[in-house]
């Protein structure tokens, strides 16, 4: 950590980006654009300040986060220093846990073909495609 960014604030994108919630600065960025990530409610910009005591949400995918900022960081590092960078919160955690567990079992019974369909079988689903677009 920086310790002149501990005195003060950090960019979003910048603290999102080390905090490892997205992989590189510019995914971080669209994803604030796109209104994937809230500060106390509220829609940010990428160039918002972040401070400790923030409480940002972020939706990655399928999932969403509910975290309080308990440290600053303009830098990347480990992934064990970028959880120290913030806590979520108990229902944050429960709540992807429980989607984690409807997706495990939504995918059970399910077998994926042995085979690629043959020249017929792919004539079928291009039929069925058919009717389902009119």
């Amino acid at each position: 950590m920086n310790t002149e960014a501990a005195e003060s604030s950090v960019r979003l994108d910048l603290w999102l980006w080390a905090a490892r919630f997205y992989k590189t600065r510019s995914l971080a960025k669209q994803a604030i654009d796109t209104g994937k990530v809230d500060i106390g409610g509220q829609r940010a910009k990428a160039s918002r300040a972040v401070r400790i005591g923030d409480e940002l949400r972020v939706v990655r995918g399928e999932e969403t986060f509910e975290v309080v900022v308990r440290a600053l960081s303009d830098v990347r590092g480990p992934a064990s220093v970028a959880q120290t960078l913030y806590e979520e919160s108990e229902w944050s955690k429960q709540a992807r846990a429980q989607l984690r567990a409807q997706r495990i079992a939504e995918r059970t019974g399910y077998q994926a073909p042995a085979t690629k369909p043959d020249k017929r079988a792919r004539r079928l689903i291009r039929a069925l495609g058919d009717i389902d677009a009119m």
